[in-house]
Parts: C-alpha cells; sequence; structure tokens
C-alpha cells in the first residue's frame, strides 16, 4: 500500500509540502517493492555483455581465430572495460543523458581507435581489412548501445519518478554529519531522507534543510513510515561511545537496516568502513545482507512453482471452493490484514474456515481444539493446511514467499497482550517477506502461539532462518513440509 505524505500532513495540521521536505516523495514505494541499485547496474552490464556477445557473432566471418575476428573480441572487451573505467554505470540522478552518450561513444570509438593502431603496427599487410572491418564494427555498435543506455536511462527514470529505486533513509540525531549528509542528498538526488529523529526535545531543530524532524529516537520504531524505509542511519559524533551504544539498543527492535554513520571518526576507523554513502562512510550495525543472484533465484522458485501449483490443484481449488459454500453461508475467501517484509501491511488470503458471523480479522482469539466458531469444512481445511492455498497468489504478488516466517495477524494477542509486544526481536522476522511453510513450521511451530514461550520459539526459529536462509535450505523445507503437515495431527489449526 502507497503511503500518501498528503493524508498525514492534514492529520497534523500541516502542509503536505512542511510534512514531506524536499527529499521524501509525496507518495512511497514499499521496501519491498523496491529495486536496488547494485542489482540495476548489474542488469545494465549484463545487457551490455549480450549485446556486444551477439554483436561479435554476426559480424564475426568463419573461424573466430582467424583474419580480423581476434581484434573484434579485442575490441569487444575493452569496450567492456573501458565502460567501467568511466563510471558509465554509476547511473545517478543528477547524470545528463548526453553526458553519458559521450561515455557510451568515447568507449567505442576509443577501443576501435586502439585496435586499429594495434592492427597497423603489428599486420601492415592488413591494414585496409583491419581497417573495413572495424570500422564497420564502430559503426554499428554505436548506435546498438547508445540506443540501449536511452531505454535504461528512460526506465530509470521512470523508476525514479515512481520511487522504486531511490534509497529511503530515516537519521537519527540532528548533528552537523547529518547536516552534511541531508546536503549532500539535496545535491545529487541519489537517496531520499525521509525525516530525522533527535532526543534533545525544545533543544533540536525543527528540520535540517527542510527535512522535517519528526520525534524522538523511541519514535522510530512505531512510525508509520519505517515500512517504507531502506536503511536507519545514526549521525552522532565519533567520540559518544556511550550514546551510540544507547541508540543502538534502542533500535533494535527495528527490522530495517541500521548503519553508523562514520563520519569525522579517524582516517584509520573510515578507511575501514563496510561500504559509502554519498561517499560518507557507513558502518552496518544490524540488519541482513544477501546478494542479488540468491534474491533472483528465491523470487524465481516463488513465481515457478506457484503458477505451477495453482494449475495443478485447479480442481482441488474448486472442489474446497464448493465444499465451503455448501457447508456454511458467506465467501469462500477469508482476506486479513498481516505483516509482511519490513512491517508493511499486507492482505493475505486464506479459504474460509469459520462462520463468517464469528470471523476474527483482529486474531484476538486464536484457535483453539473444538473451537465453535469452526465449520466442519474448515475443521479438514485447517488440519490439512489447505486453507493456506490462496496465499500462492500472495507469493504471486511478491507479497509472501513460498518459504518464510509466517505472517501474523496485525495486533495478534496472546494471553490477552500483543505478541509483539512479548520478544524484543519480534519484528526481526520481518526481515524477509512472510512464507506459506518455513523453518518453523518444519521443526514443530505450526498453529497458534498461544503462550509466551510459543512466541518465544516460534521467533527464536523464524532468526534462525533469516540467518541461515539460502536457496537449499528453502528447497529442504518445501521437501519436508508436506510429510510434517500429514504426519502432525497432534496440532492444532
Amino acid at each position: 500500500m502507497p503511503y500518501d505524505a498528503a493524508a498525514e500532513g492534514a492529520e497534523h495540521g500541516k502542509s503536505d509540502a512542511d510534512r514531506r521536505g524536499p527529499l521524501r516523495p509525496s507518495r512511497l514505494a514499499s521496501a519491498r517493492s523496491r529495486l536496488g541499485g547494485g542489482s540495476l547496474t548489474r542488469l545494465v552490464q549484463a545487457s551490455d555483455l549480450a549485446l556486444l556477445a551477439a554483436l561479435f557473432a554476426v559480424k564475426c566471418h568463419g573461424d573466430a581465430l582467424s583474419g580480423s575476428n581476434p581484434l573484434l573480441l579485442a575490441a569487444s572487451v575493452l569496450v567492456a572495460a573501458t565502460l567501467v573505467s568511466l563510471e558509465a554505470y554509476q547511473l545517478t540522478a543528477r547524470e545528463r543523458t548526453y553526458a553519458h552518450l559521450y561515455k557510451v561513444v568515447g568507449a567505442v570509438g576509443g577501443s576501435g581507435f586502439m585496435m586499429l593502431a594495434f592492427a597497423s603496427v603489428t599486420a601492415p599487410a592488413a591494414r585496409t581489412g583491419a581497417i573495413l572491418t572495424l570500422v564497420d564494427w564502430c559503426l554499428t555498435a554505436t548506435p546498438l548501445l547508445a540506443a540501449a543506455h536511452l531505454a535504461w536511462f528512460s526506465y530509470i527514470r521512470r523508476l525514479r519518478r515512481q520511487g522504486l529505486l531511490t534509497p529511503n533513509l530515516m537519521i537519527v540525531g540532528a548533528t552537523p554529519a547529518a547536516q552534511r549528509l541531508v546536503a549532500l542528498a539535496l545535491s545529487n538526488r541519489d537517496v531520499n531522507v525521509l525525516g530525522i529523529f533527535d532526543d534533545r526535545g525544545e533543544r533540536a531543530p525543527k528540520h535540517i534543510f527542510g527535512v522535517p524532524v519528526l520525534g524522538r529516537t523511541a519514535d522510530v520504531k512505531s512510525h508509520r513510515l519505517l515500512p517504507y524505509v531502506d536503511r536507519i542511519v545514526v549521525a552522532v559524533p565519533s567520540g559518544a561511545t556511550a550514546r551510540i551504544a544507547q541508540l543502538i539498543a534502542e533500535l533494535a527492535p527495528c527490522p530495517n537496516d541500521v548503519s553508523l554513520l562514520m563520519d569525522g571518526f579517524d582516517a584509520a576507523t573510515e578507511k575501514a568502513a563496510q561500504e559509502r554513502l554519498l561517499d560518507m562512510p557507513l558502518s552496518l550495525l544490524s540488519g541482513v545482507r544477501r546478494g542479488a543472484l540468491q534474491a533472483l533465484l528465491k523470487r524465481t522458485i516463488d513465481v515457478t512453482f506457484s503458477l505451477g501449483a495453482l494449475i495443478v490443484l485447479a480442481p482441488a481449488l474448486v472442489a474446497i471452493s464448493i465444499a465451503i459454500r455448501m457447508d456454511s453461508p458467506g465467501p469462500v475467501l477469508f482476506k486479513q490484514r498481516r505483516h509482511g517484509y519490513m512491517n508493511e501491511e499486507v492482505l493475505v488470503w486464506k479459504f474460509r474456515s469459520m462462520r463468517t458471523e464469528m470471523s476474527d480479522y483482529a486474531a484476538v482469539r486464536q484457535v483453539t481444539a473444538d473451537d465453535d466458531r469452526v465449520t466442519k469444512v474448515g475443521k479438514f481445511l485447517r488440519r490439512t493446511s489447505l486453507d493456506e492455498l490462496p496465499q500462492l497468489w500472495n507469493v504471486i504478488r511478491g507479497e509472501m514467499s513460498l518459504v518464510g516466517p509466517r505472517p501474523h495477524a496485525i495486533g495478534m494477542l496472546t494471553n490477552g497482550a500483543e505478541a509483539s509486544k512479548l520478544v524484543e526481536s519480534y519484528a526481526h522476522r520481518h526481515r524477509m517477506k512472510p512464507g506459506l511453510t518455513g523453518w518453523a513450521a518444519v521443526n514443530g511451530s505450526r498453529g497458534p502461539v498461544d503462550t509466551p514461550e510459543a512466541v518465544r520459539r516460534r521467533v527464536s526459529l523464524d532468526l534462525e532462518y533469516v540467518e541461515r536462509q539460502s536457496v537449499w535450505l528453502d528447497l529442504s523445507i518445501m521437501a519436508r513440509t508436506l510429510p510434517c503437515v500429514l504426519g502432525d495431527s497432534a496440532v492444532v489449526r
């Protein structure tokens, strides 16, 4: 669900611009739906390599090791290396299209000229043939790569307008380091700063270069902007080690990445920084780092298996729908708001297993044995977990995954207490998309979590999965799920 800043501004009696500041878009996309800049860079590079390889294959005459073909191969490799050296894959918001095209044309033309000079020195007798071959290659490669990069620029520009590419930050500490970070963000627009939090109360500024101070550090973990934040940046003086430790503890419940801005530390410490943001050194304090390839493989498995399952199970889905309608009046499907990735609220679908008039949308009362709210068909569906099958659609939409922590209802109660308040690290289970099945489910933690001990065990198993997640672990969990569901008749669902 996109975030509407205008509605928030009206709620607080302030104008939209005052609430948002200069670095917050009017509508925000959730962290789940945004692309990482690194992944996009690798995609553009892969596109260029594919184009160069295809062009070489077309221009190659017969044996690749004869005639001028080695020159074309060397020129292709040189173009790829030159594009990297000219920083053609930085793809920053401040780069002009014409300046980027100069890099592309320069990389192709410069590589062709260097190969021509090399051929003239090493094989003067073949100079005419080499000239014709390389000129033909340059005249083809230049417009081909230029057109590809223009298309990528147009696509990237659209992603930025939709808020799907630029990372969103929150800053803790209205310090000089925070001022430098906001100033850099304003100058190049490579990140969005959604707001600043500071504990000095009345002594804190109302804004930094227009970016509003939204509250105290304690307000971060419950702020409505949190599902849209990629990273929380702690910006406090380098010598305030006790204060840094206090802030780390206070931000521990947040599922978002938390980083320390190391601006102002000594040179050796800054050199040891794990990454940089707007050329300022950062150290990751909490969060989970995964490669783009692993994320792509997980998403591919999700979509492929879910589509296949919906096709294969279509007759069963129809039969279940008919049985539900015949068993009790009301809709076939039940929908409930639950926590998703980074605390995002998602609408999760299930086959209805309870009587319509007794539906519990807020999970105030968890299901127990012989629960009078559950229908006859519902008992069978819950015992076999067939009621969860509509969530395959949530997986296809990207709101869930096949494997991950089970999504809990927002505000779910355990013994009268909100389950999310029983374990400080509860929200860390939202560092991954929720799943149809998961590590907790195949290790005995299925069904309701109706005691504080059950909540703690579920969260412990979920966090173990978040730390260990891999494609092979996912496949193993999927293979163990069916035997677990069929052989675990004692679990109440």
